[in-house]
């Protein structure tokens, strides 16, 4: 920090009075390039400096004097501390050097944070600081702007104890970065039925494909009925290339991922038990490009096994219901369905409703899931 400073005063971009030293704005034609901010409108509408050692009101700290008690270190301007926005371009200097592709930071820091980022580091080295400024929108909870003050803000590790990590990233992608995000039950349920819903097709066609998913193969039935689908395959992963290189777009970029998810569930309706092997290799290529788009974005990385194992055990956890004693209660319902003890099946029943427990009985045996209503809210909502 101390050498950047030092190169500044030389090409006297900066000044130094008294101990403190300032970046002059009116040195740096480009100044607001970044916030679309005129300097002669800034100047004319600023307030009186509160230094009035500034030569201009714009004008900002890049070392401060210590005043005494305050935290103070050796300079070749006396003791004291560096400015807000130096400490910024020093870093991003020694570990990404003097130009880089991409700066980030909430909206709120494009002026003045970022806009003196730019002004200090290419007055100093000469050269374009970052290519590209991606800056994000506030996150809000319940509609709230979320803040250490107002004491409404969820730590990630909180927010897993009840939801899996690709469900939180889901929620997080659905909105564009630089748009507002707002963290409520509702919406991180949302989000954790949008994800199973994708788990659930890519299920599907594993159940009915097997081996064949993930192989890559050319369907070579040239059946018209599948012209919609095989179209629709073949075109997502450059749609969604397209949205992903369109500024990050992941809303839209997720977007095609559901729209092809649907068209997989429509085709699999449509089949007859027997399928051919046409049908099933192209089923196969559908869930591959999903899997494969939903990689960029971190989603769809776990079998669906494991990931609706997962679901289960956290909702059960949400709920406080023992898995053990679940199974247990759906094998004593089991044996009395065999014995046609219809009564005691039913008390059994009625009482994993009481627990949120649905059991459904098929040709293929007894299944339990969790009622969906049942494990809605965020984690401090569950807690509290």
């Amino acid at each position: 920090m101390v050498a950047i400073i030092g190169t500044l005063i030389e090409k006297e971009h900066a000044y130094e009075i008294g101990g403190d030293v300032y970046f002059a704005v009116d040195t740096f034609p480009d100044y607001g390039k970044l916030s679309k901010r005129n300097l002669e409108e800034m100047v004319a509408g600023a307030r009186v400096a509160v230094d009035e050692n500034k030569r201009n009101p714009m004008d900002f700290a890049l070392w401060k004097r210590s005043k005494p008690g305050e935290p103070a270190w050796p300079s070749p301007w006396g003791k004291g501390r560096p400015g807000w926005h130096i400490e910024c371009s020093a870093m991003s200097t020694e570990y990404l050097g003097v130009s880089f592709d991409i700066h980030g930071g909430g909206k709120d820091l494009i002026f003045p944070h970022h806009e003196n980022e730019i002004a200090q580091s290419e007055a100093a080295h000469g050269t374009n600081f970052a290519r590209f400024w991606v800056h994000n929108g506030f996150v809000n909870v319940n509609q709230e702007k979320m803040s250490k003050s107002l004491g409404n803000f969820y730590t990630i590790r909180q927010v897993l104890e009840y939801y899996q990590p690709e469900v939180l990233r889901l929620f997080l992608l659905s909105s564009h970065y630089r748009s507002p995000l707002d963290f409520s039950a509702g919406n991180m349920e949302e989000a954790n039925r949008s994800l199973e819903r994708l788990y659930h097709t890519v299920a599907q066609v594993e159940k009915r494909v097997g081996d064949s998913v993930g192989q890559g193969q050319q369907p070579t039935g040239d059946s018209p009925e599948f012209n919609p689908l095989r179209e629709k395959i073949d075109h997502v992963p450059n749609r969604f290339q397209q949205e992903m290189d369109d500024d990050f777009n992941t809303a839209a970029a997720l977007g095609h991922l559901f729209d092809l998810s649907r068209a997989l569930n429509r085709f699999l309706d449509s089949l007859g038990k027997q399928s051919l092997a046409d049908e099933e290799e192209l089923l196969g290529r559908g869930v591959e490009n999903l899997r494969e788009c939903g990689t960029v974005l971190g989603l769809l990385q776990q079998s669906p096994a494991d990931f609706f194992r997962e679901q289960k055990r956290l909702s059960l956890m949400a709920l406080n219901v023992n898995e053990e004693e679940v199974e247990r209660l759906v094998e004593e319902r089991t044996q009395a369905r065999r014995e046609k003890n219809w009564a005691r099946a039913d008390e059994i029943r009625d009482r994993l409703a009481r627990m949120s427990i649905i059991v459904e009985d098929s040709p293929g045996g007894t299944h339990w899931r969790v009622k969906q209503e049942a494990h809605k809210g965020n984690g401090a909502e569950r807690k509290g």
